[in-house]
């Protein structure tokens, strides 16, 4: 048996194996197959509405005319209804706490207790008011409060806001959204993977209060936090965790590997239970190849969109337990896929990992791109058949783990319309 940890654990590397979906029954033939679809994921959904509900209902509670029950209702119908289009479609780790009623950096801070004394927290339950007031600015106990600095996150065009950390940071877990998220989740029968945005990354991603404060210097104060986290996710019945660490993806730097390794080398064996999928996005990993493969983490996310020259680099050198989810689709841009073409490039992987040490997923979350295109009225039908949005690229996801893992036959009239809209479009 490999040992995925390294560390001389044995005993612990079958946890971290990927078990193999049941096969999903043939359509054309009303028989399980003896072949099966790759493992799917989608990292993140867009979290609006189809119809832009949770702008509404926000713009409604914002506005006095809605309470906060009202809004929490609509926002847990969103999450719904994501979790049972994804389950539908075929995509096997649905995320969990990829939702947000503003800004996911800003759930991270809140759940970390990273809140500026300015906005009269005490320590006890953090309010609605409290967190759009971190947002957008406020009252809070009759007081006048400015927003957190908003700013780009890396180079799309969502903005996020940026955490504020003092020297004197101390870090509890202030809110349990995560958990209450993949509950709620489960309550109605979907088994699903949490998100939490990783601890080296939240620390870079801050502002630091005092000017030449290092924030990675929190680093051993924000871990606990962290691990007390993955030990009440294994208590709920988490069998992985997605834990993303874009930081990867920026231009390797000693502190922030050195970082990397300290905080995986504490929350991966001392919470050897719940394995983790490290998450990397929006450029390839450059100098921070090695780093990444030496993490004892069970799985590692990548974006073969812009870091698909790195690919069979990754596949020699990757520990062989390690999982390693294909980022394929591209997660940004609104254009369909050429699915033969990346059917060609994964099969030799295929062929060399093992389909229980793949997974398929878009490069990142499908957050930052508009949700279905059967909702766009009015445009050319020639346009519209070149275009994949959230919905859509979830279909592409899941056929191209059937071609990868059943065969291109099963798949060949998907693959075909494929061909024939890139085609098109070129």
């Amino acid at each position: 048996m490999c040992n995925v940890l390294g560390r001389g654990v044995p005993e612990v590397a079958a946890r971290f194996q990927r078990s193999r979906p049941v096969p999903r029954p043939s359509s054309q033939r009303g028989l399980l197959l003896e072949k099966f679809p790759l493992p799917t994921a989608t990292l993140g959904v867009p979290r609006i509405g189809s119809r832009r509900e949770l702008k509404f209902a926000l713009e409604s509670y914002w506005a006095g005319k809605s309470g906060a029950g009202a809004l929490l209702k609509k926002a847990a119908e969103l999450r719904a209804a994501n979790w049972a289009y994804q389950d539908t479609i075929g995509i096997d780790d649905i995320p969990s706490n990829d939702f947000s009623l503003y800004d996911h950096v800003l759930d991270t801070a809140v759940m970390v207790g990273a809140i500026p004394d300015i906005y009269g927290w005490d320590g006890g339950e953090v309010s609605l008011d409290t967190y759009f007031a971190m947002a957008r600015g406020g009252e809070i106990d009759g007081r006048s409060v400015p927003a957190l600095e908003m700013t780009k996150w890396f180079d799309t065009n969502y903005h996020y806001i940026v955490p504020e950390l003092a020297p004197d940071q101390r870090f509890t877990l202030a809110t349990t959204k995560p958990l209450d998220e993949f509950a709620e989740a489960k309550a109605l029968g979907f088994a699903t993977r949490p998100v939490l945005l990783g601890p080296v990354s939240f620390l870079k991603l801050a502002k630091a209060k005092e000017d030449g404060f290092d924030t990675l210097s929190l680093l051993e104060g924000l871990l606990p936090v962290y691990g007390q986290l993955l030990d009440r996710f294994r208590e709920a019945g988490v069998e992985w965790m997605q834990i993303d660490e874009p930081c990867l993806s920026l231009d390797a730097d000693p502190a922030t590997q050195k970082a990397l390794k300290r905080a995986y080398d504490v929350l991966a064996p001392t919470h050897p239970y719940t394995p983790i999928m490290l998450n990397t996005y929006f450029g390839g990993l450059g100098d921070n190849l090695d780093t990444a493969l030496g993490l004892p983490v069970g799985g590692l996310h990548l974006d073969l969109t812009r870091g698909g020259d790195e690919l069979d680099r990754i596949v020699d050198k990757a520990p062989p337990c390690m999982v390693l989810s294909l980022g394929a689709i591209d997660g940004r841009n609104i254009w369909r896929t050429d699915l033969e073409k990346l059917v060609e490039r994964l099969e030799p992987v295929i062929a060399t990992r093992g389909r229980d040490h793949v997974e398929i997923a878009p490069s990142c979350s499908l957050l930052h791109v508009p949700i279905d295109v059967e909702l766009e009225e009015g445009l050319d039908p020639e346009l519209k058949g070149w275009l994949a949005f959230s919905r859509q690229k979830m279909g592409e996801i899941v056929t191209l783990a059937r071609a990868l893992g059943e065969g291109r036959e099963a798949v060949a009239e998907a693959l075909a319309a494929s061909s024939a809209a890139v085609e098109s479009r070129r």
